[in-house]
């Protein structure tokens, strides 16, 4: 999987790469630190949605936020990702994101 470098982006020692994620997700936050946006996201958006993924970043680092192949863990709770809208504005990790982005 190649990715390429969003030069000269990088915030907070965040890096930020663009890669095809489909035509619904505009960014995602690792849990190892790392934002990448869609390849296919407008300029006017990228602002945006590197915001919101920062406060996901922010979220890993304090320990309120991680996530794995099958559940998202917030605050010691375990949400099954088979079950849910990922990225909807009612979960709580999503909460946070939209009002601070």
């Amino acid at each position: 999987m190649a990715f390429k470098i969003s030069a000269p982006y990088k915030i907070f020692n965040t890096p930020i790469y663009h890669k095809d994620l489909g035509d619904d997700t505009n960014g995602v936050a690792t849990n190892k630190g790392v934002i990448i946006l869609n390849n296919n996201i407008s300029p006017i958006k990228e602002k945006n949605v590197i915001d919101h993924e920062m406060v996901h970043i922010n979220q890993m680092k304090r320990g309120d936020l991680d996530y794995d192949d099958d559940y998202v863990y917030w605050k010691g709770k375990k949400y099954p990702r088979s079950t849910m809208n990922e990225g909807a504005k009612n979960l709580p990790w999503e909460v946070e994101a939209y009002k601070n982005s």
